[in-house]
């Protein structure tokens, strides 16, 4: 692994850590998830439809953040995007709507999938 590429996972792993709250005893999986959305990251095709129009930047935050509360909850992207997008930058109300959701999916499994 590259000194360059480890560093950002190291780097991000912390800022997971932070973001959740800095509990103790996950390390291994605010690793496995920095690793994770590093390499997605730089799998990405970058277009002008990615940047934002005020200032011509990639809202790349705004990825993460989807990623992280489909990987925290156990819901899909196109899911946390819909709750993002509904709910907005209220974390508490996204997190229980991500957690009723997987639960709902748990009791009822054909639910949402095409016949």
């Amino acid at each position: 692994m590259s000194d360059d590429r480890n560093d950002r996972i190291r780097e991000r792993a912390y800022q997971i850590w932070e973001r959740e709250g800095r509990m103790h005893g996950d390390p291994e999986r605010h690793w496995h998830q920095a690793e994770a959305e590093i390499d997605r990251e730089a799998a990405l095709p970058l277009t002008a439809d990615d940047a934002l129009p005020e200032t011509g930047k990639i809202a790349s935050t705004d990825v993460l953040e989807v990623e992280a509360l489909a990987v925290r909850t156990g819901i899909s992207g196109d899911e946390a995007q819909a709750l993002l997008d509904r709910l907005g930058s209220d974390r508490a109300a996204v997190e229980q709507a991500a957690r009723s959701l997987k639960s709902k999916r748990r009791r009822n499994p054909d639910e949402g999938q095409a016949k």
